[in-house]
């Protein structure tokens, strides 16, 4: 088979065009014209198809051959038996496509709802705890420059409420998923600029702001707080909120190809603004184990929960990322009725 496809040949190394005449005979490609050579047609790559840009033909040498008309060029290569692969021809197909779409789409859903919460889980459970305390190393610096100050809790006060946490016997092994040592903590206190709040960090701190004692006005409602922080940390929901947030900031800026910090960060940004329903209710349940345990009452609990219900009420918000007390209507009610609820 012979077949004369006018075109330019490119050497590969400098810019200029050099006019030549493309033929198929006996198995490989000749070009006569500006340019002279010939190349078994088996080592010839051939460009994936693109809407409105010319297909080129490539030489070993990476020269390349672009053809006036391309569709003698696509006629060409049929007659020579090329095929285009299957992804190519489903990239041309809007069908293709939508289904392609369609697919990514799916698989991205499950995978940021199923896969990557079950793998942070498992990833955040073998950390060594040393790797973990590491993570948090620096927050509560961090915190301090720009968020706390120093507690203005009388020492006495800051050092009851520590010792009476500490005497606290942590839920057994028979108290469920609950079960286990504590997890080490320490307890400090800060004078906060976004008012009532108390959160646990991976580095084992667990943050009580003045506010939050004043507004809770009860040490046993204190104790439920704390309990509840420490369920954070048994549950290690922070580590994995971080993991979390590390792969989806990794999977972002893969996707996009663009290395912005900003545009990579946002989406770990918005999943580290609040911790999950389940890490709450996993840090509830742990609470009220804690607190049966130790035969306080669970409405100490409650008085927790109407305090933050009232602040939201009235409108007042801290910020998202201290945030650790979401819906906090419905965790009332389920506290509420909880089965083994004690006046």
């Amino acid at each position: 088979m012979e077949t004369g496809l006018a075109g330019s040949y490119f050497d590969g190394t400098t810019s200029r065009a050099h006019r030549v005449t493309l033929a198929v005979r006996d198995g490989a490609v000749h070009l006569e014209g500006d340019v002279e050579r010939s190349t078994p047609l088996r080592e010839m790559r051939v460009a994936e198809r693109i809407a409105h840009a010319p297909r080129k033909l490539t030489f070993p040498d990476e020269a390349t051959f672009e053809a006036d008309d391309q569709a003698a060029l696509d006629t060409l290569l049929h007659a020579t038996g090329h095929r285009d692969s299957m992804v190519v021809r489903a990239q041309q197909s809007w069908r293709g496509t939508l289904v392609a779409l369609c697919v990514t789409s799916c698989v991205l859903v499950l995978g940021y709802l199923f896969v990557l919460p079950a793998g942070a889980d498992l990833l955040a459970h073998n950390l060594p705890v040393a790797v973990e305390r590491q993570m948090g190393k620096g927050t509560l610096a961090l915190l301090d420059r720009h968020v706390f100050s120093p507690s203005r809790l009388p020492a006495v006060r800051r050092g009851e409420l520590a010792a009476r946490f500490a005497q606290l016997v942590p839920p057994g092994t028979t108290d469920g998923l609950a079960g286990g040592p504590a997890p080490a903590w320490q307890l400090v206190f800060r004078k906060s600029r976004i008012g009532p709040n108390a959160f646990a960090l991976p580095s084992g701190h667990i943050v009580m702001t003045d506010e939050m004692v004043e507004l809770l006005g009860d040490d046993g409602a204190v104790m439920a707080t704390l309990a509840h922080e420490l369920g954070h940390l048994h549950g290690r929901h922070l580590t994995r909120r971080l993991i979390q947030g590390s792969i989806v900031a990794a999977a972002s800026l893969l996707i996009s190809g663009d290395a912005s910090s900003l545009v990579a960060g946002l989406p770990a940004l918005a999943l580290d603004l609040h911790y999950s329903r389940d890490a709450e209710r996993e840090a509830d349940d742990y609470a009220v184990a804690l607190l049966e345990r130790n035969g306080l009452p669970l409405a100490h609990m409650e008085k927790v929960f109407s305090a933050l219900q009232g602040l939201q009420e009235e409108g007042i918000q801290v910020p998202a990322y201290l945030s650790s007390h979401p819906d906090t209507a419905e965790r009332l009610a389920r506290v509420r009725q909880h089965g083994r609820y004690k006046q």
